[in-house]
């Protein structure tokens, strides 16, 4: 008797970094916002962005949690291998 199958381990894997670039991503954007007024942002030092503060908000949320998620992805994909390149811990051939 089986019971229910949980979550693969890529639905795991992409739930861990979803989740953890999102929080991730609201503490940096109360960091940053606490230090810059979003009024006051320039196109590289000339025109003014015309967009209200809660459209900056959003814009630079979505844009840090998905430059986060990359991070974390990148580094899981590099820690994980693949079942069958990892190392065997067992002499080859054991057990017999």
């Amino acid at each position: 008797m089986t019971g229910p199958v949980g979550p693969s381990r890529v639905r795991r894997f992409a739930m861990a970094v979803a989740w953890s670039s999102f929080l991730s991503a609201g503490v940096l954007e109360a960091l940053v916002f606490a230090v810059v007024d979003p009024t006051e942002l320039r196109w590289f030092g000339a025109t003014p962005i015309e967009l209200t503060a809660q459209a900056i908000y959003t814009l630079s949320f979505l844009i840090f949690w998905a430059v986060i998620a990359l991070g974390a992805s990148l580094s899981l994909l590099l820690v994980s291998l693949p079942d069958d390149v990892r190392p065997s811990r067992h002499a080859p051939g054991w057990p017999r």
